[in-house]
């Protein structure tokens, strides 16, 4: 019993500090959370939400307040140093996870602050539907 109320605080602990560690991420770092916690972020006003999906996939249906930048376009790097700010956190997602953590790293090389949604817009989606 002991144990498991351990167990149980160290998971309750560790989402929590998940949430916390998105307003402080250093500039070329990359941070993977689940729906709840890219959600919780997504309230701070200086969000910068990103689908890296093609345009016909965003079409299909996005995040609130997303910027569609696709990451399979050449020109992608150049797209978002024009429409995003390095100072900002920058929050990734794609259909199901690979496409945003290939963003991910190619933002944080840049020197951005990068949260990526783990599972994509999938797992969005799944996670809205509860």
């Amino acid at each position: 019993m002991k144990c498991k109320l351990i167990k149980m605080l160290t998971a309750l602990l560790g989402l929590t500090g998940a949430a916390c560690v998105q307003k402080n991420i250093p500039a070329n770092a990359i941070v993977t959370v689940d729906a709840v916690s890219f959600e919780k972020a997504l309230s701070d006003v200086n969000a910068q939400i990103i689908d890296v999906r093609t345009s016909e996939e965003f079409a299909e249906g996005h995040i609130e307040k997303a910027l569609n930048i696709d990451v399979t376009q050449s020109d992608f790097i150049e797209k978002a140093k024009k429409q995003l700010d390095k100072s900002k956190t920058s929050y990734v997602y794609c259909r199901s996870g690979r496409r945003s953590m290939m963003s991910a790293d190619l933002l944080s090389k840049e020197g951005f602050k990068v949260v990526n949604l783990r599972g994509g817009y999938l797992e969005w989606q799944s996670y809205k539907d509860k």
